[in-house]
C-alpha cells in the first residue's frame, strides 16, 4: 500500500510504501476490544473511598433504651440504616491494574493501524521543523494538510519541542513518539500523521 508524502506546506513530494505487516493486517476486533477495556481500566485512579460503620464518628452510647419508648430498637448511631451511619459495602481505595500480554498489545496496535490505513486515515510528512514556538505556524500547517477540525495524532521520532509546544493549546492535536504508540490512541484519532522518521520507527517496532 502506498501513501502520499507531504511537506509542511501541504504539497505532495513523493510516495512511500507502508509495511504490510503493520498497515495491511486483518484487524482483530476481539483483541482490540480487550485491549481498550484493559487500557481504560489501568487509567483508573481507584482512590474513591467511603467510611464503614467502624469508621464514622459517634456511636459510643446506645441512642435510647431498648424497651418502653415505642420506637424501634437500635444499638448505635453508626448503623448503616441511619442517615449519619456508615456505608455498607462502599468503595475503598484499590488498584484496577491488570496485565495485558505484549503479544496481544502488538496485535491490537497493528489492527488499529491497519484499520486507519484501509480508511485512508494515515498521512506522512517528509519532516516537521519549526524555527520558533508559534501556534499560528502550526495552525497554518494543519490547514494546508486539510486537517482543520479533526482529531490528529502526530507520530514522531526523537524530540521536537518547538512543534510540540506550538500545538499544545490546540484542541484535538496530540504528539507522541511513534515507538510508544498504542491501540487506544490510534483509534481515538481521526488521522495519524507520521513523520518519515516516525514511520520508519513504527514499522521497526511493530513488525513481526
Amino acid at each position: 500500500m502506498k501513501v502520499t508524502v507531504y511537506n509542511q506546506g501541504g504539497s505532495e513530494v513523493g510516495q512511500v510504501d507502508l509495511n504490510a505487516e503493520v498497515f495491511g493486517a486483518t484487524p482483530n476486533a476481539g483483541v482490540v476490544h480487550q485491549y481498550v477495556v484493559n487500557y481504560l481500566a489501568n487509567q483508573r485512579q481507584g482512590n474513591s473511598s467511603s467510611k464503614g460503620r467502624a469508621e464514622v464518628s459517634g456511636g459510643g452510647a446506645k441512642p435510647w433504651r431498648q424497651k418502653g419508648t415505642g420506637r424501634a430498637r437500635v444499638g448505635t448511631i453508626r448503623s448503616p440504616l441511619w442517615r449519619t451511619g456508615g456505608i455498607t459495602h462502599g468503595p475503598k481505595p484499590r488498584s484496577y491494574y491488570a496485565r495485558f500480554p505484549k503479544r496481544l498489545k502488538r496485535i491490537a496496535t497493528v489492527s488499529a493501524l491497519s484499520d486507519r490505513a484501509a480508511n485512508n486515515r494515515v498521512m506522512v510528512l517528509d519532516k516537521m521543523e519549526f524555527a520558533e514556538i508559534k501556534t499560528k505556524s502550526f495552525v497554518t500547517m494543519i490547514d494546508k494538510l486539510n486537517l482543520n477540525g479533526k482529531k490528529v495524532l502526530f507520530l514522531i521520532e526523537g524530540a521536537n519541542n518547538n512543534a510540540a509546544l506550538s500545538s499544545r493549546n490546540l484542541q484535538g492535536v496530540k504528539f507522541m513518539r511513534a515507538s510508544l504508540l498504542n491501540c487506544y490512541e490510534a483509534l481515538k484519532a481521526d488521522y495519524l500523521v507520521f513523520t518519515s522518521d516516525g514511520l520508519k520507527k513504527a514499522e521497526e517496532v511493530f513488525s513481526a
